[in-house]
This record gives structure tokens, sequence and C-alpha cells, in this order.
């Protein structure tokens, strides 16, 4: 079972003077990188916070908003005169405008509100704890959705490799009967006496570099794999990764030895097929 990078998960808590909103989104990305947008009362249960969305979603590029909306009387905020005298002063060096639209613009900015309140409340951080946790399900069964996507198409193109795989083997016989041809035909233009028995073991030799009996195998062994690989527990996407990285390196081999064109001609298939598995693979859990 494999998960996608890219997800959503939203939770909205009202409280009775309060309206807390959390919001998750996530892309793909090598490794864990979360970018938080917390009010400035609780930046010190950052890393607390962090800690939870780490936990759950382990990797990629997560945005973590939370917003806090006061939807009563309830309020010790008073606005910090000094600070939004200060934002305007810069605005008037890059924007024209009259003073009411500076200030509407000074009041957007950060830390333009002050608030004696330094006690964080206990049970509005633990609601705000549980939201996340809300949050995180959601963006979790997203993840899973657009992972059972993933697997869907996985799933369509492996069987499109082994088909094309198949009709590696069933051309196989004729591909060295055909490269066969072509060297005795060549030989024989030459015009010259030759030893027949040394000239069979030379040709022996050289059609034994041509043959890709193991590399079939191999092939055939490494979808296996990977199909089993998304269907286990413990499927990620830099495993699968690995996988592909295998099934190619055959699949090159194959072409640098068909030395035939209809083969070489199913090896692009294969070689394209592989390559729209690599481009969904980035975006593997």
């Amino acid at each position: 079972m494999i998960q996608s990078m890219t997800g959503y998960g939203k939770h909205v808590v009202q409280l009775p003077s309060k309206k807390i909103t959390v919001e998750l989104k996530s892309l793909n990305s090598k490794n864990l990188d979360i970018n938080a947008r917390i009010p400035q009362t609780y930046r010190e249960k950052e890393l607390e916070l962090r800690k939870l969305i780490s936990d759950s979603l382990m990797r990629g590029k997560i945005d973590f908003n939370l917003h806090i909306e006061l939807t009563g009387d309830e309020t010790t905020a008073e606005v910090n005169i000094a600070m939004v005298k200060k934002y305007m002063e810069q605005l008037r060096t890059i924007a024209e405008g009259n003073e009411v639209k500076l200030l509407e613009m000074a009041l957007k900015m950060p830390d333009t509100l002050k608030t004696d309140k330094s006690d964080i409340d206990s049970k509005e951080f633990a609601t705000i704890k549980g939201a996340l946790k809300d949050a995180l399900k959601a963006i979790n069964t997203f993840r899973t959705e657009e992972g059972n996507v993933l697997e869907k198409d996985f799933k369509n193109r492996l069987k499109i490799l082994s088909s094309l795989l198949e009709q590696v083997k069933e051309m196989d016989t004729e591909r060295i009967d055909s490269i066969r041809e072509r060297l005795e035909k060549a030989v024989s233009d030459l015009k010259v006496e030759l030893d027949e028995n040394r000239f069979e073991q030379e040709l022996i030799y050289y059609l034994e570099k041509y043959d890709i009996t193991e590399e079939k195998v191999r092939l055939a062994n490494h979808l296996d794999y990977f199909e089993t690989t998304i269907d286990s527990q413990d499927s990620n996407g830099k495993k699968l990764g690995f996988i592909s990285q295998e099934i190619g390196r055959e699949i090159n081999t194959i072409g640098s030895k068909a030395n035939y064109a209809p083969m070489q001609q199913l090896v692009v298939q294969m070689k394209d097929e592989l390559e729209k598995i690599k481009e969904q693979m980035l975006n593997v859990l």
C-alpha cells in the first residue's frame, strides 16, 4: 500500500469567543520540510506542534497554518502604535497613498497587535492540538486516496512492461537467427575459404555476447518485486525508486545487446513506460 505526498487537511473548532482553524497542505519533497505560520502567542509551542506533524507525515513539503479568530468580546489585544507608525513610514517610501490607505496596509503587517496575556491557556492549547490531530487524519486520508490512484497507474504500467517483455521473449529466437544470417552473409561476401569448425566456434562466441537470457529473467523478477512491494505494508517511494533503477538497468542492457530493430522498438516503449513510472514515483511517500 502506498501513500502520495500530496495532500490537504483542515479542521475548524468554534469556541465561545474564538474560532480555531488548522490547515495543512503537503507536496512532494525528498525530506520533511515544515513551513509553519502560527500566532506569536503560540511560538513557544511551535516545536511541540512540529513534532506532532513530523510523527504523522514523515516526509514532504508541509505548509502548516494555525489561525485564531476572535469572535466574541474577549480580547486583551491592543494596537502596537509604535510598530504601526514604523510600517507606515516605510510604506511611504515605496508606495503612494493617503494616510487611511497606508494605515490599512500597515495593520495587515505582523506584530501590529500586542497583548498583555503572557500565559498560554492550557485548555485552549489542548483544543489546538486536538484540531491539529484531526487535520492530520484528514490529510493522511487524502494521501491514501491519492496513493490508491498512483497504485492503479503503476500496476497498469507494470502490465504493459510485462506484455512488452513477453514480446521480447517471443522475438528473441527470431533475433538470434537474424543476427546469424547477417554474419554468415557478411563472411560469404568476403569470398574466402574458411575453416567451418573454427567459424562456427567464433560465431557461437559472438552470438553469446548478444544473449539476453539473464536480463529477461532479472527484469521479470524486478517487475514482480515492484508489484509485491506496492502491496506490502512497508512500501515507500525510496524503495520503489531503487527497484525502478534496477528495472531500467535491465531494459538498457537488453537495448544495447538487441542489435535488432524490432526488439529495439520494444525497448523504446519499455523505457517510455518506465519513465512515466519514475515521474509519478517522485510523489510517493
